[in-house]
């Protein structure tokens, strides 16, 4: 098993600190110690983290934030950043109207 993803193992109880409420995550208004919380409640991959708080989910797509979400889980699991698997992402997409489609089939056969 992956030592990582072992959540048999303490990381100990979580306790606040003076700078919990940095605002990390600025499109979806994620502090540094809701992250730790999270961590702490056995979201233990960043996307877990993403699922749970919505991090990197924002009109930024995790430009800002995403390097500095991976620092806090890492050291609060006392590992190291580039231990961590980087959070499943999806390119952002608009839905497309069916005769934007069919306009372009049109023009290929045009051309043809």
């Amino acid at each position: 098993m992956n030592s990582i993803n072992d959540r048999s193992r303490d990381i100990g109880e979580f306790k606040s600190m003076p700078d919990d409420d940095m605002l990390i995550c600025r499109c979806e208004e994620i502090t540094k110690g809701e992250i730790r919380k999270a961590v702490h409640d056995g979201m233990w991959t960043l996307t877990e983290i993403r699922r749970y708080l919505r991090t990197g989910m924002g009109l930024c797509q995790g430009q800002t934030c995403s390097k500095l979400v991976k620092g806090i889980v890492a050291r609060e699991l006392g590992i190291s950043p580039a231990e961590l698997e980087p959070a499943t992402s999806r390119v952002p997409m608009r839905p497309i109207e069916m005769k934007v489609f069919a306009n372009e089939a049109e023009k290929l056969k045009e051309a043809n």
